[in-house]
């Protein structure tokens, strides 16, 4: 019965680690803050046409893609995205092997489809500020971070997986980093 606990413990306390970071940083960043910044956030304005059609699947491009890395930092890295709990392994599968920042690009498709959808340019320009910030970021803090604490493997990672573009194809390594399980 113990080992049962043990299982359920160690997949039940990374789930409400992540709930709360969820809550508190991409909730706030997607939904609160726009709210509150631009009242036009309503969804009342939602008007049919081709940019609800475009919003909409981003907004759940986004969110699926958001969940998929979360629950990877969670499960394979042992951590969450939070600073204070960061994973404790390198993690490099999963939309880590096209892209070295799926997270941000997720939360972002999603500000940008709340811009759409509600047609704000108040949007738009807080989703490009926020673009900015989180580019500064990656690379002033993020990056140098995962240097020091990852080494050669974070340095092998970053030659063959981009910061922001997706390769169309995997650029093989010797190791498994970029392309995973063979």
């Amino acid at each position: 019965m113990a080992g049962k606990s043990q299982w359920a413990a160690g997949r039940l306390v990374p789930l409400v680690k992540l709930a709360i970071f969820t809550f508190l940083v991409p909730c706030s960043v997607t939904l609160w803050l726009p709210y509150t910044l631009y009242r036009d956030f309503r969804l009342q304005k939602i008007e049919p046409g081709a940019a609800t059609l475009v919003a909409i699947p981003l907004i759940s491009l986004g969110a699926a893609g958001y969940l998929w890395c979360a629950l990877d930092f969670a499960f394979v890295g042992r951590g969450t995205p939070a600073p204070i709990d960061h994973p404790k392994v390198l993690v490099v599968q999963g939309l880590y092997r096209y892209v070295r920042n799926p997270m941000y690009i997720s939360v972002g498709l999603v500000l940008l489809a709340e811009s759409l959808l509600f047609r704000s340019r108040a949007l738009m320009l807080y989703m490009l500020a926020w673009w900015v910030i989180v580019h500064l970021f990656v690379i002033l803090y993020e990056e140098p971070t995962l240097r020091h604490k990852f080494g050669a493997s974070y340095e092998e990672y970053c030659g063959s997986v981009r910061r922001w573009i997706p390769r169309l194809s995997l650029k093989r390594t010797g190791s498994s980093l970029a392309g995973g399980p063979r």
